[in-house]
C-alpha cells in the first residue's frame, strides 16, 4: 500500500512503504491466523496485514492516544475488522499465542518486550523488528543472542523518494532503517 492511503498525524509514527512491505514480506503471513503488532502507530503494518490476510486477526498495540485515534480512523476507513486495537503499553497482559510479533516502537523497554513477544509467539512463528536508532539495533542483536530463535536476519534500508527542487529534481532520503527478523525456535520432541 501507498503511504498516502493512511491518514497521519504530526507526531505519529509510521513504518514507510519500503519498511513495510520487506517487514511483511518477513511475517510470513499467508499461513498465519494471528499477528501482534507492538507500537503501532498509524497502524501501517498491522492494517496492511489484515487487508492482505482477511483471514488473519490482527492485534495492535499503542500506548498514545493521538496514535490510537489514528489506528482506529484509518481502520474504518480500510474497513480492517479483523483488527483489534488495545490501548496499553507493551509488555501488557495478553491472553493470545501469535504466530508471528512485529514490533515497530519500543517505547525504551526493547529488551522486555523483546522476551514478551517471544513468550507469546507459538515456536517457529516469526519476530521482526524495525529501528531507526542504532544503539537499539545494538541492544536488540545482543539480547537476541541470548534467546532462543533460529535465523537471525539484519538489514538497513535506505530509501529516498523523487522530489522537486527549483526546476530540477533530487532523491530526498528518509532515515535509514534496521530490520531485524528471526524465528522463535521450534522444540524438540
Amino acid at each position: 500500500m501507498r503511504d498516502d492511503e493512511f491518514l497521519r498525524g504530526q507526531k505519529v509514527p509510521m513504518t514507510k512503504e519500503p519498511v513495510r512491505a520487506l517487514a511483511l514480506e518477513r511475517l510470513e503471513l499467508s499461513d498465519a491466523s494471528q499477528l501482534i503488532d507492538v507500537g503501532a502507530g498509524t497502524g501501517s503494518v498491522a492494517l496492511e496485514a489484515a487487508l492482505r490476510f482477511p483471514a488473519l486477526t490482527v492485534t495492535a498495540i499503542e500506548r498514545n492516544s493521538a496514535a490510537l485515534a489514528l489506528i482506529e480512523e484509518n481502520r474504518q476507513r480500510l474497513g480492517c475488522h479483523n483488527v483489534e486495537i488495545i490501548a496499553g503499553e507493551a509488555p501488557l497482559a495478553l491472553d493470545v499465542m501469535a504466530d508471528a510479533v512485529f514490533i515497530g516502537g519500543s517505547g525504551g523497554q526493547l529488551t522486555a518486550l523483546i522476551d514478551w513477544a517471544l513468550d507469546h509467539m507459538y515456536p517457529g512463528g516469526r519476530l521482526v523488528l524495525t529501528f531507526i536508532l542504532l544503539n537499539n539495533l545494538n541492544d536488540a542483536l545482543e539480547h537476541l543472542r541470548t534467546c532462543q530463535i533460529s535465523d537471525l536476519e539484519c538489514i538497513q534500508l535506505q530509501a529516498s523518494t523523487l522530489a522537486s527542487l527549483g526546476s530540477g529534481h533530487y532523491f530526498k532520503p528518509n532515515n535509514p532503517t534496521y530490520l531485524i527478523s528471526c524465528y522463535k525456535e521450534k522444540i524438540d520432541v
